[in-house]
């Protein structure tokens, strides 16, 4: 999927967004090709911007996450707005179609995330306790670790999941460097393991530039690797 598209329709979920995802300084673009339990499964599109300074400063990732499953296909469509430089959430929105279609809207009001969910079973409201180092960190979606490559070992940030209504800590291992093969390319990068409060690992590698190079999630069977960065 062309990541130009990507932008434009996921912009049209955002009417009150769409103008600065349009804009700013592209912090990080691409593709990683996506494989579950081993087998390809499809692909994650996406792009991160900051389009203004002072006041206006903000991060806008957008993303298309399209998975081939046993029960069909299925497409997600994001938008994340943070807040630098940390990527705080902001306002998240994400919409699902095929198996486990769903739509969330999250916004952040003081102490708390409002959220309004519509699935197949219908819609309901939903209040999530925000922190001020609240991240989104949704289920299938690579580039969301982008906005954890600054955190610190031993260091833990609090996580919302909003597909799944969850939310945990997670907490970063000590990195330690690799060199890792991208097609035919090998790129020195540092690797990091994630862990949460229920044991969960997720191991993801960052180039020096601290751009997602590829994520490996244990519990999933799910690896992501960039594929706009071979050649």
């Amino acid at each position: 999927m062309n990541v130009r598209f990507l932008i434009a329709t996921t912009a049209l979920l955002a009417a009150g967004t769409s103008e600065l995802t349009a804009q700013g300084v592209v912090v990080d673009e691409g593709t990683f090709a996506i494989r579950l339990a081993g087998a390809p499964a499809g692909t994650e599109d996406f792009v991160i911007r900051r389009p203004g300074v002072g006041r206006e400063d903000a991060l806008f990732a957008n993303g298309v996450v399209a998975l081939n499953l046993p029960e069909g296909r299925q497409e997600m469509r994001s938008l994340l707005h943070a807040a630098p430089p940390n990527g705080v959430a902001v306002r998240y929105q994400v919409s699902t179609t095929g198996p486990e279609a769903i739509e969330v809207q999250v916004a952040r009001s003081n102490r708390r995330y409002l959220a309004t969910i519509r699935s197949e079973q219908g819609a309901e409201d939903r209040e999530f306790q925000a922190h001020a180092d609240t991240h989104v960190l949704e289920r299938h979606v690579a580039h969301h670790f982008y906005f954890l490559r600054d955190l610190r070992p031993g260091r833990s940030v609090h996580v919302l999941e909003p597909r799944t209504r969850a939310q945990s800590l997670i907490t970063a291992g000590e990195p330690t460097q690799e060199t890792i093969r991208l097609g035919v390319n090998e790129i020195r990068a540092r690797r990091i393991e994630f862990t949460t409060d229920s044991g969960e690992s997720r191991l993801v590698w960052y180039d020096r530039q601290g751009r997602v190079l590829r994520v490996w999630i244990p519990a999933l069977e799910l690896l992501a690797e960039r594929t706009d960065l071979v050649g």
